[in-house]
């Protein structure tokens, strides 16, 4: 069992971390200035990383919910081609993340 002096170093390490964590970017990028070199790679990381992150994120929802009943994975699937549709339709993030969560709620029986 911790002290409280124990506890009280722990949550403040952890609260230095978190927002060390938080800052850094705004203080690494304070002057929206790439640095000479840098700007090559921040722009790929840019271009490319907000899809992967998301694509990787999409399969392991859909790959989870098949894993655990295929029956729902296919209203998971069926919710995910929504959303994809809705968003080539309309381009706003924001309708087609709301507008396929609104139909997986619809149509998922459990």
């Amino acid at each position: 069992m911790n002290t409280t002096t124990e506890a009280l170093g722990m949550v403040l390490a952890m609260g230095v971390v978190v927002i060390f964590c938080r800052a850094l970017p705004f203080l690494f990028f304070s002057r929206g200035e790439h640095k000479k070199g840098a700007g090559v790679f921040l722009d790929f990381v840019e271009r490319i990383v907000p899809p992967v992150a998301m694509t990787v994120l999409a399969f392991n929802a859909l790959g989870g919910a098949f894993r655990d009943n295929p029956r729902d994975g296919l209203f998971a699937l069926a919710a995910a081609i929504f959303t994809a549709i809705l968003h080539l339709w309309k381009g706003n993030y924001l309708i087609s993340i709301l507008g396929g969560t609104i139909l997986y709620m619809i149509i998922f029986p459990g």
